[in-house]
């Protein structure tokens, strides 16, 4: 029978045709324009999705790409004289060569024409027998003379701004006076200088012909009232345990002194302090035998660097023997891109980079932390002596033995950056040994910004790893309960209830999470861990104990309610675990887990830590997974399950295989959501977590995600700066993390829709 009403192709014949064309037009309409939305739509969602990683990767590109220099000029040096030194301002404009004869030539970098010329004040009598130079920041140099004393000189750039045009007027300044200091009691000349010089205090060390190491220290003391400034010295002797020393190093803090031999034999001091100068070790940092040719100290004065005769550079800084626990002076890395002996290095002035010359008339320039060599130039057919290189370190300036002066810019903004330096483990200034750090900044003027990106993403797959371990079993089984099991009308409420969950904002289970759940599992802890032991069992002890019920009883809760008698079962058995952990702390554990965990297992217990994390961002991504998941399997076809209830199988078999490899596809793309989710969070990670980034798989240690050091980072971090361009960097990681994932979760999908199709 029909269940088409008798009258109804009446009513159809009684509206205007011209009704019905009109209404079917209107329809068409909107179905097109549905169609043409959704396609539009569609196709918006990808083209953003493009556009989101061409910008990403825009920014991220100036990170990839390499160093290079360009030749600006070349000149013949002015002034007269052998250089002895050479220097220039930040702005790369203006440059000073210390000559052999007393000068200070200030010189236009571009052209090479002189701006001023200043004459040192030498004593009568006395001749320049040496030459050295502090560190670049500080722009001191010292003159070594014959009768044992040394000048000290400061080279200083006043701008001013006549008519609104920079101008750049260069001056000499004596930070200790214009008369020589003394540095050998004996006036022996000085063969050997090293200087540096700080606010309140000034290191000279000075070597004779006579093999006499002189330490000489020079204070400045200001009276109580601020009027007066007094000027204390002293002079100490030095050890000298080498033969024929060459090269004199003095640490920017005054504190260590290396000495060597072009043997390579070194020996190291420590000068810190009113005692006697104590010889640290004595060791050989010859690269296969050959002969040292330039000892140099990096940015910083913690590193030293070592340049020989077979065009090798090493680095060396001291880290603590494991067995005599005294630091001792370790080769950390090398380079070896020089064919001939190494002539100059110069050290950049704010980065862990250098510039090497060698006598075929190249120049390297080399990062030390990243171990790479950004850019290799030939710049002169002569060997070059001398090398300076800007503040800025966008230009340097050569002169080879001729005495022409080469003047080149460099483009080498990102040179700190690597696979290696990303990726792997580095072994940075101060630090035991090498590792995996994350540290964008410090108050420090000598730190190293370190960038690896490793503890971020093992952060991010830590949390995502604890929060699908709780999220997912729970989630899963409580949809296939809620499709499978529980009575409909049961189901009406549950389903809408956990769906609800999803909308609750991130922030305020990250809020939560931090400020409550946190200090209260640490209050509990013996509770918690107990909590997983006891509610299974508790579960199964009430689950047999309702089994042994008369059926009168048991027949009293309707098919499909029983989970509903749980509730009170698991509120009782939580109940029972956290109010006995205290008696359980006490007894068990000494009275605190926390330092039990130390003292016993050797683990450390941070309060933001995996647990809260994982129940917290557990939390959030169960509704996801929860709901798709059980509308995947309650949409499994009916005649299915009844044609296998039919047939004799249990609900349990029918559940497990026919019903769960159906729904197969959806469970495993309710997975894969779910981790997108949980690898894509950023409130919770921020504000549960500590943030600390650490690579240990330790429960009770917390860890740093990449999205929440996006979120924590990004406002301090300055525009296009290395430290902007790896934020980028990292969330290009992490989108392409994201992508990969989903894609290969699709293809898993689609393959096992096709296998379980013919179901």
């Amino acid at each position: 029978m029909s269940d088409v009403p008798a009258n109804s192709s009446s009513v159809i014949d009684r509206i205007p045709a011209a009704s019905q064309r009109r209404r079917r037009r209107w329809r068409m309409f909107k179905d097109g324009a549905a169609r043409h939305g959704v396609t539009v739509g569609g196709i918006g969602v990808i083209i953003a999705v493009v556009l989101i990683f061409f910008y990403l990767l825009y920014v991220v590109l100036p990170l990839l790409k390499p160093g290079s220099a360009e030749p600006v000029t070349d000149y013949t040096a002015p002034g007269s004289g052998e250089t002895l030194h050479l220097a220039m301002e930040e702005q790369g404009e203006i440059a000073v060569r210390f000559t052999s004869a007393g000068e200070a030539v200030f010189f236009r970098t571009r052209n090479g024409t002189p701006v001023a010329r200043f004459a040192v004040p030498l004593p009568e009598g006395a001749e320049i027998s040496t030459f050295a130079a502090g560190a670049p920041e500080s722009r001191i140099v010292a003159y070594g003379l014959s009768d044992g004393t040394a000048l000290l000189v400061r080279h200083d750039y006043r701008i001013s701004y006549p008519g609104d045009e920079r101008l750049i007027t260069p001056e000499l300044h004596y930070p200790l006076g214009r008369e020589p200091l003394e540095v050998t009691p004996d006036g022996a000349a000085l063969t050997h200088l090293a200087v540096q010089s700080g606010e309140e205090s000034t290191t000279l060390v000075g070597l004779t012909a006579a093999g006499n190491l002189q330490l000489s220290r020079i204070r400045l003391e200001t009276s109580f009232l601020g009027d007066e400034t007094e000027m204390v010295r002293s002079h100490q002797r030095l050890p000298l345990t080498l033969t024929g020393p060459q090269f004199l190093q003095v640490n920017p803090q005054q504190r260590i002194l290396y000495v060597a031999n072009r043997d390579g034999e070194l020996a190291r001091y420590d000068i810190a302090g009113g005692d006697a100068p104590v010889l640290l070790e004595q060791i050989s940092i010859s690269e296969h035998g050959a002969e040292l040719t330039r000892l140099e100290l990096l940015t910083g004065g913690i590193s030293l660097l070592a340049g020989h005769a077979n065009g090798r550079i090493s680095q060396w800084f001291s880290v603590p023997d494991p067995d005599s626990k005294r630091e001792q002076l370790r080769r950390i890395r090398g380079f070896d891109a020089h064919a001939s002996p190494v002539t100059a290095i110069a050290p950049e002035h704010a980065r862990k980079g250098l510039l090497a010359a060698d006598a075929q008339g190249r120049i390297t320039v080399y990062h030390t932390t990243a171990h790479n060599i950004v850019l290799d130039r030939q710049v002169s057919g002569q060997p070059l002596q001398r090398v300076a290189v800007s503040p800025r370190a966008d230009y340097w300036l050569a002169e080879d033995t001729g005495g022409r002066l080469h003047f080149w810019e460099i483009d080498n903004e990102h040179p700190e950056i690597s696979w290696s330096s990303l990726w792997g483990k580095v072994w940075y200034e101060s630090y035991d040994e090498p590792a995996h750090i994350w540290q964008s900044s410090s108050a420090s003027n000598d730190f190293e910004p370190k960038f690896s990106l490793t503890p971020l993403a093992f952060g991010t797959l830590k949390a995502a790893f604890y929060a699908m371990l709780i999220g997912t079993p729970l989630a899963i089984l409580g949809a296939i309960y809620t499709s499978y099991f529980m009575a409909p009308k049961m189901r009406g409420s549950i389903k809408p209830t956990i769906e609800i969950m999803e909308a609750l904002p991130t922030v305020i289970l990250g809020f939560l999470a931090g400020l409550w759940l946190a200090p209260y599992i640490e209050d509990h802890l013996p509770g918690v861990f107990s909590l997983l032991i006891i509610m299974p069992f508790g579960v199964l002890l009430f689950a047999w104990f309702w089994h042994r019920l008369p059926e009168r009883i048991r027949t009293t809760v309707p098919d499909g309610w029983e989970a509903a008698l749980l509730i009170p079962v698991v509120l009782f058995w939580s109940w029972l675990s956290l109010g006995l952990s205290p008696l359980m702390e006490a007894w068990l554990f000494g009275g605190d887990m926390r330092l039990w965990l130390k003292s016993e297992l050797g683990l450390d217990f941070d309060q933001r830590n995996s647990i809260v994390v994982g129940l917290a961002m557990g939390f959030a991504v169960i509704p996801t997974i929860f709901s798709i998941a059980e509308d995947a399997i309650f949409n499994v076809p009916r005649h299915l399950t009844s044609g296998s209830l039919a047939l004799g199988a249990t609900p349990w078999q029918t559940l497990t295989r026919v019903v769960l490899l159906t729904a197969s596809p959806g469970i495993f793309s309710a997975v894969m959501i779910g981790m997108g989710r949980a690898v894509g969070e950023t409130m919770i990670v921020l504000m549960a977590t500590g943030n600390t980034p650490v690579m240990d798989m330790n429960i009770f240690q917390g860890m740093r995600t990449l999205s929440a050091n996006i979120a924590v980072e990004m406002p301090e971090s300055e525009v296009a700066s290395t430290h902007y361009r790896v934020l980028f960097l990292a969330a290009l990681v992490l989108f392409l993390f994201t992508f990969v994932v989903n894609t290969l979760a699709e293809l898993v999908r689609q393959r096992l829709r096709r296998k379980y199709a013919s179901l």
